[in-house]
């Protein structure tokens, strides 16, 4: 049903054109948005991620078409390329291709394109990392925890020397920006002139805790060692104590930050899964439970909340960030359940 509710109001032909997809940014419509001026380019990427959560979950030609259809659409949306200057979104778009290749639709040379600038990223300037836009100040965990998932993922396909390279984004994140207090993952960090740390950058997002977990995550099940397995279970318990309260639901957000507690939600499936981590189970089914009890009804489906914890409304423009949230948090709870992964 969550999947219906995106797929029905957001994606749209581009421009008219015949075999385009992509996703509006809001709903209903606005006019001022018919013509898809207004480009989030990592919104779309997190579009496609949901689209393959629903094809593994449960096949379906005419969704693979779309699947297809929108990865395309994407690269004519951005001007005819793969990449922009933000490094982040790179990484969205680049993990979102990677797991459509696994469900047969795979377009590697994209892929590469992508992988091939976040390699390129990483400098020694403020210890390590990659930056998070080009010609910026800034390194931190939004570009370099999802960097890290990918050049996991890419070494199990051959690119022996990625996995080197997500161990060293890890080790950098650990060293850099762990609250030693909390557990939590810090921003990131301010870069001088001459290279060094000129700050650290202390806010704490919930999409951070989850790539952090998640790059741990698939470092564990490639290398074998617990190590990496502890640092995700340190983050997951942190997430638990500081940010889902005496509910132990996940906090919300809009715009931009209507994604980052899905993300979350996505990496903390995973570590249920791979890592059987029963309270990262328990903080997804909690929150996927409290979206689907708050949610509204509205034509082609459910309406969530940008809070969980709160009553959807209706007839108010609905950002995607928002409706992608509650649609990717529904996939992660689904992930658990098919493979019968419970809460103890």
């Amino acid at each position: 049903m969550a999947e219906r509710a995106v797929t029905t109001r957001y994606l749209r032909r581009l421009w008219g054109l015949p075999g385009t997809r992509l996703g509006v940014t809001a709903w209903p419509v606005p006019a001022s948005r018919r013509l898809q001026l207004v480009w989030h380019y990592w919104w779309q990427a997190h579009l496609l991620d949901c689209m393959v959560d629903a094809e593994i979950r449960s096949p379906d030609p005419d969704r693979r078409k779309d699947i297809g259809r929108l990865i395309a659409t994407i690269w004519l949306r951005n001007g005819g390329r793969w990449t922009n200057r933000y490094y982040d979104d790179m990484a969205w778009l680049g993990l979102a291709l990677w797991r459509a290749g696994q469900v047969g639709i795979p377009r590697p040379a994209a892929l590469e394109v992508l992988a091939h600038r976040l390699r390129a990223g990483w400098t020694d300037h403020g210890g390590g990392g990659i930056w998070w836009r080009a010609n910026d100040d800034m390194k931190g965990v939004p570009s370099n925890g999802p960097s890290a998932i990918l050049f996991t993922w890419l070494a199990a396909d051959g690119h022996r020397a990625d996995l080197q390279r997500a161990l060293s984004i890890v080790d950098w994140m650990e060293e850099w920006l762990i609250d030693q207090d909390s557990g939590l993952v810090f921003d990131g960090l301010r870069i001088g002139p001459n290279g060094d740390v000129r700050a650290l950058v202390e806010d704490v997002f919930t999409y951070n805790q989850g790539t952090f977990i998640g790059a741990c995550v698939e470092l564990a099940c490639a290398t074998g060692s617990r190590f990496w397995a502890e640092l995700a279970r340190r983050t997951v318990l942190a997430v638990r104590e500081h940010l889902t309260g005496e509910t132990g639901v996940l906090p919300g957000g809009s715009g931009d930050g209507g994604l980052f507690a899905g993300i979350l939600a996505r990496y903390l499936a995973r570590a249920a899964l791979l890592l059987d981590d029963a309270d990262a189970a328990r903080i997804v089914y909690l929150s996927a439970a409290s979206a689907w009890r708050n949610r509204a009804s509205a034509h082609g489906g459910p309406v969530f909340a940008s809070d969980w914890t709160t009553p959807a409304v209706t007839g108010t423009q609905q950002d995607l960030s928002v409706q992608l949230l509650g649609w990717m948090l529904m996939e992660a709870a689904a992930v658990l359940e098919q493979h019968n992964v419970r809460p103890r």
